[in-house]
């Protein structure tokens, strides 16, 4: 009976995750290598995975924060809010926040554990609120310590390494506190390691 490689390698995650087996059934240092290589590279994979989606959602809140951002300082030259980038760049980033959640509840890591709204939401505005804080930190160095302004400089502060920054953070805290790792039951071993394990009588 045909089984599906990936129950092999939940199989091994599970070996590996109980190590050391138990002094009844051991195992040769050949199969421990192999189970390790194959758990190496199923984790690899979903991870890589994981950060694909997240760059893919994360580059569509990208576009409408630094689309609303400079359409808000400089929109016909002089936008609204052409004297107050702080506040231009906390309603873009607002904006982007929404997106990116919704997108990262339903595709990124839907995978995850999903805690309730009630308290989904209140930690990813905090982590969100975080990361804003250090865009800003950028974007006032910027603009109030070196004295410098402009299109370029506003952006390269606020949107090339604050939002470099900010995007490290809130990966890391979105993984650990928003969407936390699902914890799975026990996997079932595949059918040739149950044919071999002892009948107790």
């Amino acid at each position: 009976m045909r089984v599906e490689f990936s129950h092999y390698v939940a199989y091994a995650g599970q070996v590996l995750d109980t190590w050391p087996p138990e002094p009844r059934a051991p195992s040769s240092a050949r199969r421990r290598l192999l189970y390790a290589a194959l758990h190496m590279w199923y984790r690899r994979d979903r991870v890589v995975r994981e950060l694909l989606k997240f760059g893919a959602v994360g580059g569509v809140g990208f576009i409408a924060d630094i689309g609303l951002f400079n359409l808000l300082l400089f929109a016909g030259g002089e936008g609204p809010l052409h004297d107050q980038p702080l506040v231009a760049k906390t309603l873009s980033v607002t904006l982007a926040t929404i997106i990116t959640y919704v997108g990262h509840r339903a595709w990124t890591f839907r995978h995850r554990t999903r805690i309730k709204h009630s308290r989904g939401y209140p930690l990813f505005f905090l982590f969100n609120g975080l990361g804003l804080g250090i865009a800003l930190s950028c974007l006032g160095i910027s603009r109030y310590v070196l004295d410098l302004s402009g299109p370029i400089a506003d952006n390269i502060s606020a949107n090339v390494v604050g939002l470099a920054l900010g995007t490290l953070f809130r990966y890391w805290s979105y993984r650990t506190w928003v969407f936390p790792a699902n914890p799975s039951g026990p996997v079932p071993p595949p059918p040739a390691a149950r044919e071999a394990e002892p009948v107790n009588a």
